[in-house]
């Protein structure tokens, strides 16, 4: 069985602005206002990594008067983690196999 993980997925989770607001947004909601004080961030630049992180699905938006929320999509974090724990689920079944040279 081949086990897979997700490589566009752990592309843009690999940037450590965007990790750093997957981290702040699994705490609570937020808005590019609070993302930039958190961060020290410019806001192009978050809105940037915001952007990526909405269309890989990691995040979803809330609009709330002139301000959007951004909020974490847990299911993606959760698939990717259960990518990863296949990964190793195989490598553990598999410590003793050995392909001759």
């Amino acid at each position: 069985m081949m086990t897979s993980v997700d490589t566009d997925l752990m592309r843009v989770l690999s940037d450590p602005l965007r990790l750093r607001i997957v981290t702040l947004l699994a705490r609570e909601a937020l808005c590019t206002t609070h993302l930039v004080e958190e961060t020290g961030a410019r806001q192009t630049n978050l809105s940037n990594h915001l952007r990526v992180l909405r269309e890989a699905g990691v995040v979803d938006t809330e609009p709330c008067g002139r301000f959007t929320y951004y909020r974490l999509a847990p299911e993606v974090i959760e698939t990717l983690a259960g990518q990863f724990t296949a990964l190793a689920a195989t490598a553990r079944a598999n410590a003793g196999s050995k392909r001759p040279c």
